[in-house]
């Protein structure tokens, strides 16, 4: 969401027009987030999220897209993308892909409470549930062939603790992978990405409730249970220490199960999941901030964040 390629309002406009909306009332950049462009669009027709695909080709939109569709047209709070007169919801603009998607209420939350986690945990199980009838299938593309990678191409920024941490994070999870137990996880399509600033809440201030789950571009077929180890490890950690909450996480975990219980292999690899979404963030962190990409209103986020979850998953790990 930093701005990596300008739109013009002309652009916008006939995109727009394709599209059967207009006319362009205003066009806003974001500059949170740091993979794709995002702008803010407002038409007489309503309110948009423009998205221009940076590092997505056209063939693999569908599977996000249709994702979105999906959970849309079930009744969950998540964007719909817009299709035009031939059904088509991946769109070009300035030779690169692109999508509209409504535009949903609500602001982010930097300090969630029982309250907001709760709720977050029993829309990830409605979720989980909603994709038991999505045909599409691709696989996490920064699952475990990925942090493989990752982990040979960070390892020169690394020494000391963080190189023996990244060594040992690597080999424990190579052993969780080979298990019986990680084989017989349930899978399905899921965001793999839901921090919270991937969410909306609408309402007076202890009352809010939430409105928009968005941001599916890192989504893919893998482990229910990652993707609650992913959440778990954004809304229920302090953000100073990077220490797991223990409220806040068993509000989210009891909402989670009032809807979708986990089984005993999702309860006994938990832990593990933690760390292997920790270590996932951490990853692409170091690589952010040692390679930055030349964007406009963009800022790498702090890869010691992740190191510091990392190390607490380890070394004080949570047994729901």
């Amino acid at each position: 969401m930093a701005v990596y390629t300008e739109v013009t309002p002309d652009a916008a406009g006939a995109l727009l027009a394709t599209l059967g909306l207009g006319p362009l009332r205003h066009l806003t950049p974001i500059a949170s987030g740091i993979e794709n462009t995002n702008y803010f669009v407002g038409t007489d027709d309503g309110e948009w999220v423009l998205t221009v695909f940076e590092r997505l080709h056209h063939d693999q939109l569908p599977y996000y897209l249709g994702l979105m569709h999906h959970l849309a047209s079930r009744g969950l709070p998540v964007p719909d993308p817009l299709a035009d007169a031939g059904g088509q919801r991946v769109h070009t603009l300035g030779g690169k892909p692109a999508a509209l998607v409504n535009r949903l209420p609500g602001q982010t939350l930097d300090a969630p409470d029982l309250h907001h986690c709760g709720q977050l945990g029993h829309t990830l199980a409605a979720m989980h549930l909603a994709v038991a009838d999505f045909p599409l299938v691709q696989p996490n593309l920064r699952g475990p062939a990925w942090r493989e990678q990752a982990a040979q191409d960070v390892a020169t920024w690394l020494d000391g603790d963080a190189a023996e941490l990244l060594r040992a994070e690597i080999a424990f999870q190579r052993s969780v992978t080979g298990s019986a137990a990680w084989q017989a996880l349930p899978v399905g399509a899921v965001h793999a990405d839901l921090f919270r600033d991937n969410a909306l809440f609408d309402g007076l201030p202890g009352r809010e409730r939430l409105s928009g789950v968005f941001d599916f571009y890192f989504a893919g077929t893998d482990h229910f249970a990652y993707d609650l180890a992913v959440v778990l490890n954004d809304w229920c950690v302090d953000l100073a220490s990077g220490a797991l909450d223990a409220d806040r996480a068993q509000a989210l975990l009891q909402a989670y199960e009032q809807a979708r219980p986990l089984d005993s292999h999702e309860r006994r690899l938990l832990p593990a999941m933690r760390r292997a979404a920790a270590l996932r963030f951490w990853l692409s962190r170091l690589d952010d901030w040692h390679r930055p990409r030349d964007a406009s209103l963009l800022t790498p986020k702090d890869p010691g964040h992740f190191e510091r979850v990392l190390r607490h998953a380890v070394a004080e790990p949570w047994h729901p």
